[in-house]
């Protein structure tokens, strides 16, 4: 019978290799692993379920038992696979009607627990991932703000620019360039 173990930070695809390594250099058979989760096809015994989180948390994971812990890190996990990994320009629901589907629990109960643990809102933690992956965007500097902007479902630039500016105290062009003055090419070295 198999086993799902959650896992907190995991915050990545590197993340998702990791821990599948960590299982099965513990003997695991592991039948899957996504954010936040990993499926085993047996449940480990108490010896090596010790030597599994001992392993996990040399590696920057912590292995979750509590319920409310769990839940809180999948609502974490969605958002940042949401943000990061989907396509934001595409979504047709909002993320409380999302999130609610995703976890089958009733979003208010969610926003509840998430901010009583968190001491921070489900929104404010999806605008903190948002603005990151902007910065992101910015770095690599394919994509015009405008692009952006869209591809991350703000509906202008000037939302964007605004919560941009107000997370981290300056323009996304200020952010642009302040980068591109740390950055020399080369040849100039």
């Amino acid at each position: 019978m198999s086993t799902v173990l959650h896992i907190k930070n995991m915050v990545c695809p590197r993340c998702i290799k990791m821990v599948r390594y960590v299982l099965e250099h513990e003997g695991q058979v592991v039948n899957d692993v996504t954010l936040g989760k990993a499926v085993l096809a047996t449940a480990p015994d108490a010896e090596a379920s010790a030597r599994i989180a001992k392993a996990l948390e040399e590696e920057g994971f912590l292995l979750l038992d509590d319920r409310k812990a769990q839940t809180v890190e999948a609502i974490k996990n969605f958002v940042i696979e949401t943000v990061h990994y989907g396509e934001l320009d595409e979504m047709n629901e909002n993320f409380s009607t999302l999130l609610s589907q995703k976890l089958q629990k009733d979003y208010h109960l969610l926003s509840k627990l998430f901010s009583e643990t968190e001491n921070s809102t489900i929104e404010q933690f999806i605008i903190q991932q948002k603005i990151e992956r902007v910065k992101e965007l910015l770095v690599y500097g394919e994509l015009t703000l405008s692009e952006i902007a869209w591809k991350l479902g703000y509906s202008s630039v000037a939302h964007l620019s605004g919560q941009f500016k107000k997370v981290t105290g300056l323009t996304p062009s200020h952010f642009k360039q302040l980068k591109e003055e740390k950055r020399r090419p080369l040849d100039k070295i």
